[in-house]
């Protein structure tokens, strides 16, 4: 009778884990898929995808940082089925800092279907990235992914995290800073076989 008891309890706590990250995840990494192909059908079999296997999880209750893992397995559902179609299914995302520098987005989104070198190079990038923002503090990490691949405002950010707007800035700033650091050589083999 034990055993029948806690695997209920062990269920109603995977399923109230599972409802709160679609609640509270689930518009948010919508748009950021949708951005990032051709076709609403597509965005909602790389969603479904997602949902799937974020539910097959064995150790759903240990997954620390549940909106990186959500991202990283999205971004990964999206180069899949750039692969199985073949077709340009990231839109090019150009946008420019106070610098001129161009963001780590336009490369990570730009469509490489004819340069197979690019695109493992890309995936190598989004591999790096993503390992790059889980050694950033958290406060900066929450801040760049919000900003960066969530589409927020800084504004927005500083609203919903009841923080100063200057103080949501320099924790951009410094992830920023870091990232760009850690991922320079990476971000220059990028552009130079664009």
């Amino acid at each position: 009778m034990t055993a029948v008891i806690n695997i209920s309890v062990e269920q109603k706590s995977r399923q109230n884990i599972l409802s709160q990250a679609v609640k509270k995840y689930g518009q948010q990494l919508f748009a950021f898929v949708r951005k990032r192909v051709n076709r609403l059908e597509d965005a909602e079999d790389v969603m479904q995808d997602v949902w799937y296997q974020l539910s097959n999880l064995s150790n759903i209750e240990e997954v620390v940082n549940i909106d990186s893992w959500l991202y990283r397995v999205s971004q990964n559902k999206i180069i899949d089925l750039y692969r199985k179609k073949g077709s340009a299914l990231f839109e090019e995302v150009a946008s420019e800092d106070r610098d001129g520098v161009q963001f780590i987005r336009e490369v990570l989104f730009t469509s490489a279907s004819n340069n197979a070198d690019l695109e493992l190079l890309k995936k190598e990038f989004w591999k790096e990235l993503l390992a790059s923002l889980d050694e950033l503090p958290e406060s900066q990490r929450l801040v760049f992914v919000q900003n960066e691949l969530e589409d927020k405002t800084l504004q927005q950010i500083a609203d919903e995290q009841a923080e100063n707007l200057k103080t949501i800035i320099s924790r951009k700033g410094y992830a920023v800073k870091y990232l760009r650091k850690k991922l320079l050589n990476l971000y220059n083999d990028l552009l130079l076989n664009r």
